[in-house]
């Protein structure tokens, strides 16, 4: 049975931080940073590169797969095309075809798992058809096979069918698409990886598809595979698909995927403690902040079961609600929470995926440029090292720095009315969370917690997000800390989030902490549930943007009258814009955010410009003070932002903590308003 991750947590603390011996007396290694085109449209004879697997083998032989496109269309004909590299990619091998589309077949879904007890690598992927009826650009059904190699990706042997291994779900699925990606073998030997399922399209509701996620798995080096657990499914509950598997240093294994498609979303979660027979009911994790729905790569880079190392786990994704601003991520915490990122490539930025060398060089994968939403121009491969990607604040050599206690939230010292209850989460630091229901606003919980040793700690909270969740004012032993604020309410779904508090002098002993209800969040809703508090101390700042973000049909948005969407006009934050003709004031667009603390803020505002714009849109600031009006002209460019959107600033105001303020357009306007986002960033300490 495994242990509790907070168990396991608190019986490390002391040396989570700490390298291995061997490496104590290392100097931290330059940093570097190279990059490699492996397949180019506008160079390559086929229409499109996409979809990609990504192996490390034990020698540092590097694969690197991809779906060879005929045409851009996710069901047209597909090759499968492999690159090696045998010098940590610097160089590669010219692309070839390991599996043909002859007959115009789509080959599919390129997931490599390799066994690291025997080097046999293993390549699985579908073949996906559409039915006469279909006209889309989606497969109704698939076959799924594998095949593997004994020398390195050199040559390949017989493909093998899999599909029967899921006949035996419930869901009608006749899509079967693993990964994509790679899957990872655990702790035990066991060879795992996950696999995405839907029903046909074809005449079936996008509601009735039944998308979900399933593991395979082999106990004896791949010459059998068996069906894993499914993800639950049903109504109230994430849709899963594309996806990825890492195992925690307390043998858990968590899967992480990919939502949904269009707008900013979380990542979905699930966990399983019988390596892959069973999962946990999925939920949605906002620790990795929002973004467009795509694939990812998630990736174990150093510790994990039985090692002594730091438990680092590596995360790439777009840094952006829509395709762009391709960033790499570290996490010291299993994935709850990524301290340091690095943008690799600013412009448009579609699927990847993440493998390391025994020398500890990081590999990314990554689609990039060219013009369409839904696929790149080519494909990347890019290599560097924990220094570069952290900007020397962690190193192989020298570790990060950094000790962590852990506070379970569980169970509070004292409250003031309301009810509370432990509710099971494996997802949570002991297996559960608090659930706290205040009768009132004003009614708390409070915990004690002890400080190791004095110095400066930051305060990171871990807290469930809910679509009845509350507006929470934190205080510690009194006082506010930087963010006293937290709008509870859940965006797109149920799940875990973290937040950083301050970075507080604390001397050692006892401390308090105390959450209070400061009124209905966002959503209406006055729950207040929480997981854990995690002081952590350490040598370098982590990457925290202190700004909030409010997009049309996000979270705080909302309008009277009827506003049209649109996507015509380039230069707008997110999926798309919303539109209003110059009208009488009736119709009114509004932003209101949850803002962590009093203090002063700049409001930008993000706009798609064109001639036909009016030229006095006029913006109402809602602010501590009153309100002040600013006109904009909306025929005129803001300035470009590599997460997109053009943004003008409106000027710098005073706001209270929480959701008092807003800012809001109208319509009374010389021509058309566009209402996009509004960004509120505050200012820097004094």
């Amino acid at each position: 049975m495994p242990i509790s991750r907070r168990t396991f947590a608190l019986a490390l603390a002391a040396g989570a931080a700490l390298p291995l011996p061997a490496r104590a007396a290392q100097a931290a290694a330059a940093p570097f940073f190279a990059e490699t085109t492996l397949w180019d449209s506008a160079v390559d004879p086929l229409a499109s590169y996409h979809v990609y697997g990504l192996a490390a083998l034990p020698d540092d032989t590097i694969l690197a797969c991809t779906e060879g496109r005929h045409e851009v269309c996710d069901a047209g004909p597909h090759d499968l095309l492999i690159r090696r590299s045998i010098d940590k990619g610097q160089t590669w091998s010219p692309s070839h075809a390991v599996v043909p589309s002859t007959g115009g077949q789509c080959w599919a879904n390129p997931t490599f798992v390799v066994d690291r007890v025997t080097s046999e690598v293993f390549l699985f992927f579908g073949l996906c058809v559409r039915l006469p009826e279909n006209t889309s650009c989606s497969a109704d059904s698939s076959t799924m096979y594998v095949i593997s190699s004994t020398d390195g990706g050199v040559t390949w042997g017989d493909r093998r069918e899999l599909t029967s291994l899921f006949g035996h779900f419930p869901h009608n699925w006749a899509m079967h698409g693993p990964g994509p990606g790679h899957g990872i073998q655990l702790d035990s030997g066991r060879l795992l990886l996950s696999v995405g399922h839907r029903t046909i399209i074809t005449g079936v509701p996008a509601a009735d598809r039944h998308y979900g996620v399933s593991t395979l798995y082999s106990d004896d080096h791949g010459a059998t595979w068996r069906s894993g657990g499914e993800v639950p499914i049903g109504t109230g509950l994430p849709v899963m698909g594309e996806s990825r598997l890492v195992q925690r240093a307390d043998g858990t294994v968590v899967l992480n995927s990919r939502p949904g498609s269009g707008g900013d979303w979380p990542r979905d979660v699930a966990v399983s403690q019988d390596g892959g027979l069973s999962w946990s009911l999925p939920a949605m994790e906002f620790g990795a902040g929002l973004f467009n729905g795509v694939d990812t790569g998630f990736q174990r880079y150093t510790g994990g079961p039985g090692s002594q190392d730091v438990n680092r786990v590596l995360f790439s994704h777009p840094d952006s609600p829509m395709r762009w601003n391709m960033t790499v991520s570290v996490s010291y915490d299993e994935g709850d929470s990524f301290r340091y990122s690095r943008a690799v490539h600013p412009g448009r930025s579609y699927y990847s995926d993440l493998a390391s060398l025994s020398d500890g060089t990081i590999i990314l994968l990554y689609g990039c440029d060219g013009d369409l939403d839904g696929t790149p121009q080519r494909v990347s491969a890019a290599r560097f090292n924990l220094e570069w990607l952290t900007a020397g604040r962690d190193s192989l050599a020298t570790g990060p720095n950094l000790t962590t206690q852990d506070h379970n939230l569980g169970r509070p010292l004292a409250r003031s009315g309301g009810t509370v209850k432990v509710l099971r989460d494996v997802n949570a630091g002991e297996d559960a969370r608090l659930a706290f229901a205040p009768a009132a606003v004003g009614d708390f919980v409070e915990y004690p917690f002890v400080v190791a040793r004095d110095g400066e700690h930051e305060l990171w909270v871990r807290y469930y997000r809910s679509s009845d969740g509350g507006l929470m004012t934190v205080t510690v032993d009194g006082t506010k800390p930087r963010t006293s604020t937290v709008d509870l309410t859940a965006f797109r779904g149920d799940g875990h989030d973290v937040v950083l508090l301050d970075r507080l002098r604390l001397t050692a002993g006892r401390h308090t902490v105390r959450f209070t209800l400061a009124g209905a969040g966002r959503g209406g809703g006055t729950a207040i549930s929480l997981d854990r508090l995690t002081l952590v101390q350490a040598a370098a700042t982590p990457d925290v943007r202190e700004e909030v973000t409010v997009d049309n049909g996000g979270l705080g948005f909302g309008v009277t009258g009827t506003w049209a969407s649109g996507r015509s006009i380039p230069g707008y934050y997110g999926f798309n814009y919303v539109t209003h003709a110059r009208g009488t004031g009736t119709n009114t667009a509004r932003w209101r955010p949850a803002l962590p603390g009093d203090d002063r803020y700049q409001v930008l505002v993000s706009y798609t410009a064109d001639p036909n714009r009016a030229t006095n849109a006029v913006y109402a600031v809602h602010h501590a003070s009153g309100t002040t009006s600013v006109t904009v002209n909306q025929e005129q460019r803001g300035v470009p932002d590599v997460r997109t959107g053009e943004w003008k600033s409106l000027g710098t105001f005073t706001f209270r903590a929480g959701i008092a303020g807003y800012v809001e357009l109208s319509d009374a306007a010389n021509g058309y308003v566009i209402a996009d986002a509004v960004r509120f960033r505050r200012q820097a300490r004094s």
